[in-house]
């Protein structure tokens, strides 16, 4: 982000009085630029289910820059969702006018913008956000709503058609409960009217996320309508994204932060580190934004850039979460300081991680692993370990798993990449090295900490977890991979395991 589009931190008084930034503050606020466009300038072409940090630190940022540049003001976004977590970011939001103040984490010179690229929240209801949907100006949806929200079926790694959820959308679709069974109500409407379909745009971190989509719209449409199903997948499009912005957890600290940095009182502000990047297929039908203009790029097949960052960054981070879980480290710039969980890191990447990512013309993927340690070390992000342990049953079959499976169809070795579901089990047993109770932080906690104390002494246990593995526990040269590495955690113990991986007593073929 060019440093004049945003204002960095000036000395606060203690007497200065907290602004919450709103339409009729902005005027009032000293520390952080405003949105130089003309609010009441705005119209609505994109509904975003998810209203997270994430977005407002990615897509939405991207979009705020675009209108300060004078451009594509028929563009603004209006949020939606229909779970509880939405409606308690659209309460936070409300009282603000829908701004966000956002935080750029750089170390050497830390900067806020009030952003304002979202002008409305619908209540969060199916109904309502049908309503919205269903509107001719919106041309795009988009989606943030976590890996675990696609429906997928870890089996088959298809849509998971017998999900209760799907199962009840399906037999109503007059009455859905999903944001799929939402979307295609909505669509429904559209068809009959004659008004052309919306893109629907993922920005979840899923291998082939656009393909993910498809499955899960297109899936449930077919069980609803065959020939609804037909016209779905023949005429909406859902491109392939990459997207990259590592954005912590708003929690206590990130408030008082931008309140004694910024003077700022938002009630629900974003940061996150000074780096962004968005590849996405240029697949919009009815139109988009010209996010090219500010940094987007967009590129005939996404795949290799979202492997590339799958395998180096999100895996990379599921490498340093469980060993430093279990060494009970808090903060993720903490761990890359530690020459073990480092070290381990390192060693993952090269020798298993970066070898299963086809050649990019124009990428080298040292350099991209540089990059990764340097904003993993971050100090002023302030990430969290904690964070990246969460949700590991989700995370997990998305970003360690398929480079198994690829690793085993290559007749590779997987050595480290079963030390790495190892370190998780371990860690899911829910004790850390001092042998005190650890936090599994994964709404699936009691029946992994189950499984994870029974592959103590039989480590299939873990591996038969189907929704989680499939039939990796099937496949002999993993599971013996995974039991000896498993037995050396509980035995040698975490630190000497690590220990020998990094003075090269562990080779892999």
């Amino acid at each position: 982000m060019p440093e004049a589009s945003s204002k960095a931190a000036a000395p606060l008084s203690a007497e200065a009085a907290l602004v919450r930034p709103s339409l009729k503050t902005l005027p009032h606020i000293a520390n952080a630029t405003v949105p130089a466009y003309d609010r009441a300038s705005l119209s609505p072409g994109i509904v975003h289910i998810g209203v997270g940090n994430f977005h407002r630190a990615h897509m939405a940022h991207y979009l705020h820059r675009l209108f300060e540049m004078g451009l594509d003001h028929d563009w603004a976004i209006i949020g939606g969702g229909v779970k509880p977590f939405d409606a308690t970011m659209r309460a936070k939001l409300a009282p603000q006018d829908w701004l966000t103040t956002v935080v750029e984490l750089d170390p050497e010179r830390m900067t806020a913008d009030v952003t304002g690229a979202m002008i409305d929240f619908v209540e969060t209801t199916p109904v309502a956000l049908c309503a919205a949907l269903e509107n001719p100006a919106i041309r795009i949806v988009s989606l943030t709503i976590t890996e675990g929200g696609y429906f997928v079926d870890a089996l088959t790694g298809g849509f998971d058609a017998a999900h209760p959820d799907i199962v009840a959308d399906a037999a109503n679709p007059d009455a859905p409960a999903t944001v799929f069974g939402v979307m295609l109500k909505a669509l429904r409407t559209r068809r009959s009217a004659g008004i052309a379909p919306f893109t629907v745009l993922s920005c979840d971190n899923l291998p082939e996320n656009g393909h993910v989509a498809k499955a899960a719209v297109t899936g449930l449409a077919a069980l609803q309508d065959a020939e609804f199903g037909d016209w779905v997948a023949a005429n909406v499009a859902f491109p392939n994204t990459m997207v990259d912005c590592i954005t912590p957890a708003t929690g206590p600290r990130e408030i008082a932060l931008v309140e004694d940095m910024f003077g700022m009182a938002d009630a629900a502000p974003v940061t996150c580190e000074p780096f962004r990047q968005w590849v996405l297929e240029d697949n919009f039908p009815q139109g988009r934004p010209a996010f090219e203009k500010v940094g987007a790029e967009f590129v005939t097949d996404v795949a290799p850039y979202e492997l590339m960052k799958l395998r180096i960054l999100n895996a990379g981070h599921a490498a340093i979460a469980y060993p430093a879980g279990l060494l009970r480290i808090h903060y993720v710039h903490e761990a890359m300081a530690h020459p073990l969980v480092r070290g381990f890191l390192d060693w993952l990447l090269i020798n298993e991680l970066i070898p299963t990512v086809p050649a990019i013309p124009g990428v080298s993927f040292a350099d991209y692993h540089a990059t990764i340690v340097k904003r993993f070390s971050n100090s002023a992000v302030a990430d969290t370990i904690p964070r990246l342990c969460l949700d590991g049953s989700n995370r997990q079959p998305k970003f360690i798993l398929p480079a198994v499976r690829d690793r085993l169809a290559a007749g590779l070795s997987v050595d480290g990449l079963a030390m790495e579901v190892a370190l998780w089990c371990r860690f899911c047993a829910a004790l850390g090295v001092d042998g005190k109770p650890l936090a599994v932080p994964d709404d699936n906690a009691e029946s992994l900490t189950r499984h994870a104390l029974a592959a103590r002494s039989r480590p299939a246990a873990f591996l038969e977890q189907q929704s989680i593995f499939g039939n990796l526990a099937d496949a002999p040269r993993f599971s013996e991979a995974f039991g000896a590495a498993l037995d050396r955690l509980w035995t040698a113990g975490v630190e000497t395991t690590l220990a020998d991986i990094c003075q090269g007593a562990f080779a892999t073929a």
